[in-house]
């Protein structure tokens, strides 16, 4: 929670208070300003005060802020035994500097490190919220580094000095090894935050530092008898607890230790292993206690293992950045860039290249559905339709996405079939109420057609457009549409049955091997199969019960009609063959003809089964309204006397394999 003003105005007051007698028992110790009968009060009571607020300080911070409350109570009660210890040192003992070990001091002040060290490790997971294995690896490297140099430096002398009894010998040792570990918590942390620590991060790591700093030094001149009281290492504890005592109070950051690609990220890292490096060239040439040479020789270590972690992260990075280089974000697809370079492979040895087939796709009534529904969605369509396209391709080929509403494959000489190019037409298509999506394509043989990437683009792009425009402008596709127009108007719902009979009939003759050109029959003729409808009255079409006999055969009728009608444009003459044949049954018990078996067109058995799943899945007056698994019970139910087996075990193959299928038809069943 916020602090109120006259809190804040009280802190500056005691940050000065602290500054100030800092000061003054600087001026004392080491510059010898006052009279000698001081001596007491600046080392013992000046001192201790200090050293006590900063303990008063973090244990305030936690009665007054909620954030964070346990790391600094622990620290608080750590500081708190530190000053007991400081207290019963300076009635004990005063100025002799020469107490017994162990001491009653000792235990207050070896309880201060493990309740340092917890606080710390509860700030670290408060404060960073993610981790980096190269991060951790830093901190370890700057901890090492730091324990190797007091290590180096003071470990010999106290180990040597360590006498007496085993608790002497255990006291005398536990203070250098607390230390080298508070220290490298403390160097650790920072490397943590990025060497961005924030001044919270800064106080507490200076304080933690001046601290083990002025401990291990402290031990070291004890060792050599040249510690005296109220010298510069005193200064030294005074300025920790004045670090430590501020540090609550600063703006608390979290670090979510990402990479900012800063020169410090290395650099910093890179002075830690020259120190290390430093201490193990200096123990080639004078004796160096061996805790030194190990923490050295682990810091060096874990840089040669942080370096290769770099590098695996550059590589990874370089692969990412390829990646993406050369791949469409929107599909997935390989982008122009990747379809070119596997061109200029493919063409490299000009006339004499491997064969292959490319294919220019091209999206006809995109536009109109991106203006209708808006770019989001036509950017959904096209990832949906990307995908449909590299499944429906497979291992014949790889599929791109250069632009726009355009797509490329690239087929091998051997998988280069009108059975694949048919699959990706029916994945490039797309059909519900109120658009359609079609796709216009041309071929270009490789190498005979064009020999560079150049003529491939051109020649594909030319002979794509010329079957667009052929397309538009043919009788039969303009008859098609003037009749897909006329149902649309007169049952709206019908036209939207057809239209998914249509598409399913589309992937299941592509699975069936069927080729462009039957392909585009089948789906005319999906699509206009019930044309004949339009001549029965709706009292029929629309009747909520049960058709008596009578009725029934003025329905059967509608295929009859709907022959006639397409025959009339001599380019749908192969369809209305079709349409005739769509009701026929398997067993020879359907209409108008009493075709069986394989005497039914394979396209009119097709229709048959797209029709039956849909119409089971549409909500009819004369029916209920089926669910996906049960409408396909029902076909296999009907395999061998109503339906072609063959048809019924590709369509069912169909449905499991494109999985979007299922979910369009139930959105308009429900």
């Amino acid at each position: 929670m916020p602090l109120s003003e006259g809190v804040r105005r009280g802190l500056r007051i005691a940050a000065i208070a602290g500054v100030v007698a800092i000061a003054l028992h600087v001026a004392h110790g080491e510059l010898g300003l006052g009279a000698p009968a001081l001596n007491g009060f600046f080392n013992d009571w000046v001192y201790d005060a200090i050293v006590m607020a900063a303990a008063v300080s973090c244990l305030l911070r936690t009665w007054l802020i909620r954030e964070e409350r346990l790391p600094w109570l622990l620290l608080g009660v750590g500081l708190a035994f530190n000053a007991t210890g400081e207290i019963y040192y300076s009635i004990a003992f005063g100025d002799t500097g020469n107490p017994p070990i162990p001491s009653p001091a000792d235990l207050f002040y070896l309880l201060y490190y493990p309740l340092a060290f917890a606080a710390l490790l509860l700030l670290v997971r408060h404060r960073i919220r993610v981790f980096r294995t190269g991060r951790w690896m830093d901190g370890a490297v700057a901890a090492m580094t730091s324990a190797a140099v007091i290590a180096a430096i003071t470990f010999e002398p106290i180990v040597h000095s360590a006498t007496g009894n085993t608790a002497a010998v255990a006291t005398t040792l536990a203070y250098p090894i607390g230390d080298m570990a508070l220290l490298g918590i403390a160097v650790g942390m920072i490397a943590l935050t990025g060497w961005r620590p924030g001044r919270a991060w800064l106080f507490l790591a200076l304080g933690l530092g001046l601290s083990a700093i002025a401990d291990t030094g402290y031990a070291y001149a004890s060792a050599n008898n040249t510690y005296a009281v109220g010298g510069v290492l005193d200064s030294l504890w005074l300025g920790s607890a004045l670090f430590i005592a501020c540090a609550p109070w600063q703006p608390s950051s979290t670090s979510s230790t990402a990479e900012q690609g800063s020169t410090r990220l290395l650099l910093i890292p890179g002075l830690f292993a020259l120190v290390s490096l430093s201490v193990l060239l200096y123990g080639g040439f004078h004796h160096v206690d061996g805790v030194a040479l190990a923490l050295a020789g682990g810091a060096i270590l874990l840089v040669v293992l942080r370096a290769a972690l770099i590098v695996s992260e550059n590589l990874r990075l370089l692969r990412l950045s390829q990646h993406e280089a050369t791949t469409d974000a929107l599909t997935g697809l390989g982008n122009r860039r990747k379809m070119q370079a596997a061109l200029e492979t493919l063409l490299a040895d000009g006339k004499a290249s491997k064969r292959a087939v490319f294919v220019m796709f091209d999206l006809d009534g995109f536009k109109t559905y991106n203006d209708r529904f808006g770019h989001l969605a036509g950017d959904t369509m096209l990832a949906h339709l990307g995908d449909r396209l590299r499944r429906a391709v497979g291992a014949a080929g790889t599929a791109y996405r250069p632009g726009g509403d355009e797509f490329c494959v690239i087929l091998s000489g051997a998988a280069a079939t009108d059975v694949v190019i048919a699959a990706a037409l029916s994945a490039l298509s797309a059909d519900a109420e109120g658009f359609t999506v079609r796709a216009s394509y041309g071929c270009v043989a490789i190498p005979f057609d064009a020999a560079t990437p150049t003529d491939v683009l051109r020649l594909a792009d030319d002979r794509m457009y010329a079957r667009k425009t052929g397309r538009r402008s043919s009788a039969g596709q303009q008859t098609h549409d003037a009749l897909l127009g006329l149902l649309r108007e007169r049952q709206p719902e019908l036209h939207d049955h057809l239209r998914e009979v249509g598409r399913l009939a589309l992937n299941v003759g592509s699975d069936l091997g069927m080729d462009s050109e039957q392909l585009d029959e089948l789906r005319r003729a999906a699509e206009l199969h019930d044309i004949g409808k339009a001549a029965i009255p709706d009292a029929i079409l629309e009747k909520p019960k049960q058709l008596n006999e009578h009725e029934w055969e003025f329905m059967r009728r509608h295929t009859l009609i709907g022959e006639r009608i397409l025959a009339a444009a001599p380019a749908l003459g192969p369809v209305a063959r079709l349409v005739r044949s769509s009701h026929e049954r398997w067993d020879g018990g359907g209409y108008p003809d009493g075709l069986a078996g394989e005497e039914i067109p394979l396209g009119a058995r097709i229709i048959l089964v797209c029709d039956a799943f849909d119409a089971m899945r549409t909500s009819r007056p004369y029916g209920r309204t089926m669910r996906p698994s049960d409408a396909l019970g029902e076909l296999h139910r009907g395999a061998g006397r109503q339906f072609d087996p063959d048809v019924v075990e590709a369509f069912a193959a169909s449905l499991r394999r494109d999985a979007d299928i299922a979910p369009a038809a139930i959105a308009r069943g429900r």
